[in-house]
């Protein structure tokens, strides 16, 4: 290979940090034959927040990093296995209190029980399901009821136990280890998040912190 020290480098899509600067083996994994040469390439700064006071995304591509580590060592061949381009997003230490994340996971359940509540209600009302249960109930026992029935017990019991089973979730207890529709939905929007924010700093050109 003429003396070229091969160094295979593996980078995150998106790396979520609070350190302002921000190097190459803070985002990817890097491995080399060559400890010395795995070193040089994990140093290179792939990002820098000096004056970033919020959430800030920086980005950027492997070809960079591949100009950034001939000049630290002409000898090094960086042999790409993950993404192409990247996005690392600074977020500053958040002033934590507990009483207020308190009350915002409380006013999310709040919200959640409600909105799912109201949804199963307008369902229930446009389905007519209090008069589709009454006809069967008549048609079974050949009376009307008199009050709550069986049906609707046994329908109340299996909406329950069917969103359960759905959602395979419940606080920290799964069914099965398979992953819950929410975490599938949630990891296609992260997916999309990245790669949005990847095109955006594309589109906004170079780093306005000087990379």
């Amino acid at each position: 290979m003429n003396g070229r020290k091969l160094v295979y480098v593996k980078l995150s899509q998106m790396t979520k940090t609070g350190k302002r600067t921000v190097c190459v083996g803070d985002i990817g994994q890097v491995y080399c034959s060559d400890p010395a040469a795995a070193a040089k390439v994990k140093a290179i700064r792939a990002a820098s927040f000096p004056k970033a006071v919020r959430r800030t995304a920086v980005c950027g591509d492997i070809m960079e990093l591949i100009r950034l580590a001939q000049e630290a060592d002409p000898q090094i061949q960086i042999v790409n296995l993950g993404e192409t381009e990247y996005a690392v997003l600074f977020e500053p230490a958040p002033e934590r209190s507990v009483v207020l994340q308190g009350a915002k996971t409380a006013f999310v359940a709040l919200v959640a029980f409600c909105g799912a509540a109201f949804a199963i209600m307008t369902f229930n009302n446009d389905a007519n399901v209090t008069d589709v249960f009454g006809t069967l109930y008549r048609l079974i026992a050949g009376r009307d009821a008199a009050g709550p029935t069986v049906l609707d017990a046994s329908y109340s019991v299996g909406l329950a136990a069917g969103i359960l089973l759905f959602f395979n979730h419940f606080a920290s207890w799964k069914i099965t280890e398979d992953p819950t529709p929410i975490e599938v939905e949630m990891s296609l929007y992260e997916e999309n998040l990245n790669k949005t924010i990847i095109q955006n700093g594309e589109r906004k050109g170079a780093d306005p912190d000087g990379v």
